[in-house]
């Protein structure tokens, strides 16, 4: 029987790590012990954002071949944001498939790299809560909203903000 695969002893030294100095804004660990490629991450909607106060969970998926492919990031808490289609699946620049865009809006450089880990992609995430992208929107309606009623957009977002904390 093979031994356990070199993107599962990166994710275990990134448990481990994040364990041993955790990271202000976000917790992270296994949904279940015996499987390294599903992580529960739990954010702390960012100070000073209409999110603060928040608190969202998301589940982080690692394909096998991780760390050359990027992971999925989908809140499983209700979330209105740009980035952040309807179903939950997180869209930012690090968690598309490395190389150029087949559309052409982002750079090479802008996309997923091995570099990167656990704690870069929650702090990707933190900050794009902090400032939504809204010229190419996972979820259009919340893009027009945050562009066109600033208002309404706050008042959704401090409703699920006030609901993430009830469910505590």
């Amino acid at each position: 029987m093979a031994g356990p695969s070199q993107a599962s002893l990166l994710l275990q030294k990134q448990l481990k790590d994040l364990t041993k100095k955790p990271v202000d804004g976000f917790s992270a660990g296994l949904v279940d012990d015996s499987n390294v490629f599903e992580w529960g991450v739990t954010i702390i909607g960012p100070p000073d954002t209409l999110y603060e106060g928040g608190f969202f969970n998301a589940i982080m998926t690692f394909p096998p071949n991780y760390p050359n492919s990027p992971p999925t990031v989908r809140f499983t808490s209700e979330m209105w944001h740009p980035n952040v289609y309807p179903d939950g699946r997180v869209c930012i620049s690090i968690l598309h498939a490395p190389g150029d865009d087949p559309h052409g809006y982002e750079l090479a450089s802008e996309r997923w790299t091995p570099v990167h880990t656990v704690e870069s992609i929650v702090l990707s995430i933190i900050s794009m809560l902090s400032s939504p992208n809204d010229e190419s929107p996972a979820n259009v309606e919340a893009a027009k909203e945050w562009r066109d009623s600033r208002d309404e957009f706050k008042k959704k977002v401090k409703r699920i903000v006030r609901k993430s904390q009830e469910i505590l």
